[in-house]
């Protein structure tokens, strides 16, 4: 064990308890709180050379005020909860774990997508009700059964997660088409084609988002976007909320201009109880969980220990700032 003092601010994220931090723990001392209001956030970190946290946010006033912090470890990959340009200036290194849950983040985006062909929630609950036991018939169905063969999926992003969403795609027999900031080497599988946002969203019976947080992506779905789709159209979001504009979506929604929509993230988390997309129509919302699996978070805490080691050890990584 080193003589690093490490403060973990909101553990319960990554471990509700099936988790363990023991990789972590044998890199130096550590104090642990599941979860860390913005007020106890200098009071709990006071003598940590380490912060470990996910989304507890470090602006630069509480930085300044942390003259021991020499590194803080977010388990994550977006690391917007921290100043990093003040951090940098304060010679505090900043590092993330930029691959951890693309298999994860893809499966629950094919998750969401298949929820909305087959509804098997709503059928298995009518069985349960016994509609079944009283149909006249062997078989009946209470919404549409969509085919994903033949289909077209529109990415917006295509990096990692983007990049595995399209090859499952591939699998169910899709046709894909893909815009991003950062073109790659096109896959060797077809039908795919590269095309820009505007394409994407006109020509797409799914539109799945992948792409970061920036100032130029957010609010991209607005309503000048969602007037492109195509009525039958879905979209998707299991990247970061602030990219849709949610009064305009709900609008969309609630008149029928587009089919439904899936999403794992929002603007602000938890929601506020009055987001209209809590009540929109057609509207799946889950709670920013496709991160989540026990694979993932394990990967996560294992790649924090290695961030954290190789600070310790003088050879830092994934250093964002």
């Amino acid at each position: 064990m080193s003589d690093a003092r490490i403060v973990i601010l909101d553990g319960f994220t990554l471990n509700p308890g099936d988790n363990p931090k023991t990789a972590i723990e044998r890199l130096g001392k550590v104090r642990e709180f599941d979860r860390t209001l913005p007020e106890q956030v200098v009071e709990r970190s006071q003598g940590a050379t380490v912060l470990v946290i996910n989304k507890v946010k470090l602006p630069a006033d509480g930085l300044s005020q942390l003259p021991e912090l020499k590194l803080i470890a977010v388990t994550a990959t977006g690391f917007d909860c921290v100043d990093a340009k003040a951090a940098r200036h304060l010679g505090i290194a900043v590092c993330n774990v930029p691959i951890y849950g693309t298999d994860s983040v893809a499966q629950h985006t094919f998750a969401l997508i298949l929820h909305l062909c087959h509804r098997i929630d709503l059928h298995a609950e009518a069985v349960r009700d016994g509609e079944w036991c009283r149909s006249p018939d062997f078989s009946f169905w209470k919404t549409p059964l969509v085919e994903l063969a033949g289909k077209t999926l529109g990415l917006v992003g295509m990096g990692r997660t983007g990049g595995r969403v399209a090859e499952l795609a591939h699998v169910f027999g899709m046709n894909v088409i893909a815009a991003s900031r950062l073109r790659r080497d096109s896959p060797d599988w077809q039908p795919f084609a590269w095309k820009n946002v505007d394409e994407v969203f006109a020509e797409s019976d799914f539109v799945s988002l992948h792409c970061p947080l920036t100032d130029e992506t957010r609010g991209l779905v607005r309503a000048s976007k969602l007037l492109k789709m195509k009525p039958s159209a879905v979209l998707v979001n299991t990247s970061r909320g602030g990219l849709v504009i949610e009064q305009d979506l709900a609008d969309a929604l609630n008149r029928g201009q587009i089919a439904a929509a899936a999403l794992d993230v929002l603007s602000t988390e938890p929601p506020a109880a009055d987001n209209p997309l809590l009540c929109a129509r057609n509207c799946t919302i889950t709670p920013h969980q496709a991160w989540a699996t026990l694979a993932a978070r394990e990967r996560l805490m294992q790649s924090t220990a290695e961030n954290i080691a190789a600070f310790l050890n003088g050879t830092p990584a994934n250093v964002v700032n």
